[in-house]
């Protein structure tokens, strides 16, 4: 490479990553009018990179003091000196998120869950036992906001969205026929599971405000079935009360006052009143009203049947 020529590094390799994007940019041209547009994430790296690495010593006496007193100068040097190590994590998934500073986010809550378990006498350094955590955080992440329909709401489906496809392989390479009974065993896990995660694998999330060509105006929105009555069964319906609204009122004049009150407070009432208080109020027995209430309710039946027919829609009285 000639030092005038373009820098070249490998995308896939997330240190090259973050030495192309840590490089300062060219200086804009003194002709150019335009303003650079600022990059957050290349703010966030020039900070990151002010605070130096710690040395195996440094980092199990900080960790020791942290343990053991909970010092908060302590983990702020812990964190701070560990916070490229999430850069690092973050870039190896760049290609599954818009934006690297939530999965940067991520991985930093992974990083504090990891400093709050990691024992400096076990003689793993800090960065190794992070980089776990740190991974973790930001799949359980992917899986949750990558798609709009969630399918690792479990912990055995996240292990299922991660092994299912490299599994399945392998054991059709064996020669097993590979079914969901077969995989469920194998991951102790469900067959709905199986199949759940399967169908995510082999499916994408589509907008229903998505056109349908270029053409047209029309969405898949459009082409979806109402679950709700159509106009037609809305004007039936409506139709239907007012006839039986209509037919009551005229079954209501040829009532006396007793009968006129269980009508209105016990048949046609959302909440009846009881037939003990309809039998004080006219001074006869609970029984009787409900003897009277039986009788109306046929006589009511008739008079609707002749009226609008023997339709299974109308139902009067109570249970």
């Amino acid at each position: 490479m000639t030092p005038d020529g373009p820098i070249e590094f490998d995308p896939d390799d997330p240190k090259e990553a973050v030495l192309d994007l840590t490089r300062k940019p060219a200086p804009p041209r003194a002709s150019a009018r335009a303003l650079v547009p600022s990059d957050p994430f290349r703010r966030y790296l020039g900070e990151v990179r002010k605070y130096p690495a710690l040395s195996r010593e440094e980092e199990q006496n900080l960790a020791r003091r942290y343990r053991d007193t909970g010092d908060r100068e302590a983990l702020f040097r812990l964190v701070t000196s560990n916070l490229m190590q999430v850069v690092r994590v973050a870039l190896s998934f760049r290609r599954a998120a818009r934006n690297l500073l939530d999965l940067v986010q991520e991985g930093n809550l992974g990083l504090l869950a990891a400093i709050e378990r990691f024992d400096p006498e076990l003689g793993v350094r800090l960065p190794t036992y992070a980089a776990w955590w740190i991974r973790a955080y930001i799949v359980k992440f992917l899986l949750d906001n990558v798609r709009l329909v969630r399918v690792g709401t479990t912990n055995a489906r996240r292990k299922l969205l991660r092994n299912l496809r490299q599994e399945k392989t392998r054991l059709l390479a064996e020669g097993f026929d590979v079914g969901p009974k077969m995989l469920a065993d194998h991951f102790n896990v469900s067959e709905e599971d199986v199949m759940d995660v399967e169908r995510a694998l082999h499916s994408q999330d589509v907008s229903l405000d998505a056109p349908l060509g270029d053409a047209e105006d029309r969405t898949r929105g459009d082409l979806m079935a109402d679950p709700g009555p159509t106009v037609e069964e809305d004007v039936a319906r409506r139709e239907l009360q007012d006839k039986v609204k209509a037919a009551i009122d005229r079954f209501r004049h040829g009532l006396g006052d007793r009968e006129r009150v269980i009508l209105d407070e016990r048949l046609l009432s959302d909440d009846p009143v009881t037939l003990q208080a309809i039998g004080d109020r006219f001074g006869t027995t609970r029984e009787a009203v409900r003897q009277a209430e039986a009788r109306l309710m046929a006589r009511l039946r008739e008079h609707l049947k002749g009226e609008i027919g023997d339709l299974e829609s109308i139902r009067v009285g109570r249970s």
